[in-house]
């Protein structure tokens, strides 16, 4: 059954990491939840369980955000599925580090198309089909302000999802729409554990004044602040990074 009073977000990556937080802390919130995945089934219907057994509504869809068709069956099965849509969270992303003059530009291409093409589409798809008072939420990252060698493709793309984000916003002037982009710092998930030994992480998570790593569930208190309804915040991107810049 649909339900056309519950708010209902749309949250791309939502399988692991801080889309996974995510999922499942506006799901206790009281949303209807669409759970979009590439290429884990296994993991996106463990959230999709977890937030069944604690009495939510949600679905998984898989999804490529590079490819348009996908990204707009994406939309269309949550809509079909709940009759709305109030809050979209663009959690997919990647991350490849290594020094400019090592980067291939097969690694960099990759990255421009999960992380700018990828929020390019699901942006478009969320700005044309968002209810007044509603929120797009897409995913920057600390990494660009912290000027970390290795990051500089990474941090690249990411600042493209910010000019995105603040365009965006005013561009839906008069939607009731808020846009807003959460930019975490070094957090315990897969994609940022990848390839890092024990050191690197301990000397990582030493930058910042409570000298550890974030937790997806602390990113995910921000989401779901912005998602919350509030009207005053828009345009904006929001460090969440424990003070590391």
């Amino acid at each position: 059954m649909k339900s056309h009073l519950k708010r209902t977000a749309v949250i791309t990556g939502g399988s692991r990491g801080i889309g996974r937080a995510a999922a499942v802390r506006l799901a206790s919130d009281g949303y209807n939840i669409a759970v979009a995945f590439h290429s884990n089934e296994a993991a996106a219907l463990a959230v999709a369980d977890t937030i069944r057994t604690a009495g939510g509504s949600v679905i998984s869809v898989k999804c490529d955000i590079a490819d348009t068709d996908d990204v707009a069956h994406l939309f269309d099965t949550a809509q079909d599925a709940f009759g709305r849509l109030d809050v979209t969270v663009n959690c997919a992303g990647d991350m490849t580090v290594g020094p400019l003059v090592e980067f291939t530009p097969e690694a960099f291409d990759h990255l421009v198309a999960v992380n700018i093409r990828g929020t390019f589409l699901v942006s478009q798809q969320a700005a044309r089909r968002t209810h007044p008072g509603g929120a797009i939420i897409n995913i920057s990252t600390a990494a660009e302000r912290q000027a970390i060698p290795g990051y500089g493709p990474y941090a690249m793309t990411k600042g493209a999802v910010e000019a995105l984000t603040l365009i965006l916003a005013r561009e839906l002037k008069g939607r009731d729409i808020t846009v807003n982009a959460v930019a975490p710092g070094p957090t315990e998930t897969d994609l940022f554990l990848r390839g890092k030994d024990k050191n690197l992480v301990e000397k990582i998570a030493g930058l910042n004044p409570f000298s550890r790593l974030g937790r997806p569930d602390e990113i995910a208190d921000v989401i779901a602040f912005l998602a919350s309804g509030t009207r005053w915040v828009s345009g904006q991107t929001i460090f969440v990074n424990g003070g590391m810049n």
